[in-house]
C-alpha cells in the first residue's frame, strides 16, 4: 500500500526530506510536502511532473497549528488519503548550556519537538479513523549520547523528547492499525551540521565513526521508506539506530 505520504522539511536540496521525497515518488507515492522554505512548492511540482504522481507543496511553520491545519487541509482536498507521515524538519544547536539562553532552548524545542506534536495531532485522527497509518519521526544519536560532534544539550533534549513521545503515541494508536517509529541517525552529510561538511571539517566527524565515513541522506530515506511500507506493520514504538557504529546497543 502506498497512498499519500506527508513529509516535513522537504525543500532543502541536500536534506533527508528531499531525498525521501525523491525516493518515494518513483515508487508511486503521492506526496504532501511541508517546509518553511517556499521552494517546497517547486520541489513538489517537479516530482509530480517527472514521476506522474500527485504532489503538493505548502509553506508552513510546523509548530503553528493554524498553518499546519491549512496546509494539511489543502493536501486532503487535492491528494489521495494520507497513509504516512514522516517528521524530518528540524534545527541543530551547537550552543552549550552555559552559553544558551531561554530563546535558544525555546526555538530548538519549538521546531524539533512541538512541530512533531502539532503535525501528528493534525494528521493522526484521519489515520485512526481509516484504521491504517505509518508515522516515522527523526530522532538523533545525540539523544542517546548526550550530544554529538556538533549539537549539544538543547538539541539532545529535543530529540530525546521525540523518542519518548513516539513510544507513548505508538501504544495509544496501535489498536487502530497505526505504527509509530523513530530513526536516530548519527552524522549524515547534510547542511544541518553547521553547513557543508568540508574537507577541513570532515576529520572531526569521521574520528567518531567506526565505519570511517559519513552517512548519506539516501540511507536514511531507504529506512524511512521501509518503515512507512505495508511490510512494517508489526514494528511500532521502535528506535532504529543508523549511526555507523558510533553507538552499539
Amino acid at each position: 500500500m502506498t497512498g499519500t505520504a506527508i513529509i516535513t522539511g522537504a525543500a532543502s536540496e541536500r536534506g533527508i526530506g528531499r531525498a525521501l521525497a525523491e525516493r518515494l515518488a518513483p515508487a508511486g507515492w503521492h506526496l504532501g510536502l511541508l517546509d518553511v522554505d517556499p521552494a517546497v512548492t517547486d520541489v513538489a511540482a517537479e516530482l509530480a511532473a517527472r514521476h506522474g504522481v500527485s504532489a503538493r507543496g505548502a509553506t508552513a511553520d510546523i509548530a503553528d497549528p493554524e498553518a499546519v491545519d491549512a496546509a494539511v487541509s489543502a493536501f486532503e482536498s487535492a491528494l489521495p488519503p494520507i497513509t504516512a507521515l514522516v517528521n524530518i524538519a528540524g534545527v541543530s544547536s551547537p550552543v552549550s548550556l552555559l552559553e544558551a539562553d531561554l530563546a535558544t532552548w525555546e526555538r530548538v524545542m519549538r521546531i524539533n519537538t512541538t512541530g512533531v506534536f502539532v503535525v501528528c495531532k493534525r494528521i493522526m485522527p484521519g489515520l485512526v479513523e481509516r484504521g491504517y497509518g505509518r508515522v516515522v519521526s527523526l530522532g538523533s544519536t545525540a539523544a542517546q549520547n548526550g550530544g554529538g560532534t556538533y549539537s549539544k544539550s538543547t538539541y539532545a533534549a529535543s530529540k530525546g523528547a521525540i523518542e519518548g513521545f513516539s513510544r507513548g503515541l505508538a501504544l495509544e494508536v496501535a489498536p487502530n492499525g497505526v505504527t509509530v517509529n523513530v530513526i536516530a541517525p548519527a552524522t549524515i552529510d547534510t547542511d544541518i551540521m553547521g553547513g557543508r561538511i568540508t574537507d577541513e571539517r570532515k576529520p572531526a566527524f569521521l574520528a567518531q565513526l567506526p565505519v570511517g565515513r559519513l552517512g548519506t541522506t539516501r540511507e536514511v530515506a531507504a529506512l524511512a521508506e521501509f518503515l512507512i511500507g505495508e511490510d512494517a506493520g508489526y514494528i511500532t514504538g521502535a528506535t532504529y539506530n543508523l549511526n555507523g557504529g558510533i553507538r552499539i546497543g
